[in-house]
């Protein structure tokens, strides 16, 4: 058998300035070689800023709260129980418009590196530095 089980305790956590991350599966803490999995919390008023993974394709699911999702420079409200897909290299950011903490389980794959991720940030580039801006 090829596996193992992940206990609360098992989970790496992370306190960003805009909420936090739980490491559920990466290549450094399970053998993951395919998937990636984080359960990430954003905090009311903060949200993760516009990125993309050139790699990666990744799966959001809301589990509580609210998000204003963005897909490029389309957005929606995703509610407990949808979701958005998004392609490898495709720019996206997800924020908390709410008054409670969300919380999402995130899916990337393949993984990338022994941490299973790879990001890079254009929220300084136009035009993500100013889609928001009449929010």
């Amino acid at each position: 058998m090829s596996g193992t089980f992940v206990h609360g305790r098992d989970i790496e956590r992370e306190t960003l300035d805009w909420g936090g991350l739980g490491w559920i599966s990466r290549p450094s803490s399970t053998g993951a070689g395919r998937l990636t999995v984080l359960d990430v919390t954003l905090e009311p008023g903060h949200g993760h800023d516009f990125h993309k993974h050139p790699e990666q394709e990744e799966v959001i699911v809301v589990q509580s709260g609210e998000i204003e999702q963005w897909l490029e420079d389309e957005r929606t409200t995703l509610a407990p129980g949808e979701a958005v897909f998004i392609g490898a290299g495709t720019v996206h950011a997800s924020f908390n418009t709410g008054e409670e903490t969300a919380r999402l389980t995130v899916a990337l794959g393949p993984c990338v590196g022994d941490g299973g991720y790879e990001l890079v940030d254009v929220s300084g580039e136009d035009p993500w530095s100013s889609l928001r801006a009449g929010t």
